[in-house]
């Protein structure tokens, strides 16, 4: 085995994402979201405005969830003292 090797000097190494567990996110997430309003995936379904209500949940739900990981990014990288 040679330490270069001009065949795989170029080959691109594309990462792998778990898709599994970015469908658990989802789904935890739109339990949630479901839970808190008190409405159930048929209501979704079949009525605009829970549709929209759900969707607003949501979005808020993601942005709160993004600033959490941010806030604890920002501790773990300039800690206090």
């Amino acid at each position: 085995m040679r330490l270069f090797d001009p065949a795989n000097a170029f080959r691109i190494k594309v990462p792998v994402y778990n898709d599994a567990h970015r469908i658990h996110v989802i789904q935890t997430r739109l339990g949630r979201v479901l839970a808190f309003t008190r409405l159930t995936i048929d209501d979704v379904v079949n009525s605009r405005i829970a549709k929209n209500q759900v969707l607003g949940y949501w979005k808020l739900s993601r942005q709160v969830d993004r600033s959490i990981e941010i806030t604890e990014l920002e501790r773990q990288w300039n800690p206090i003292g």
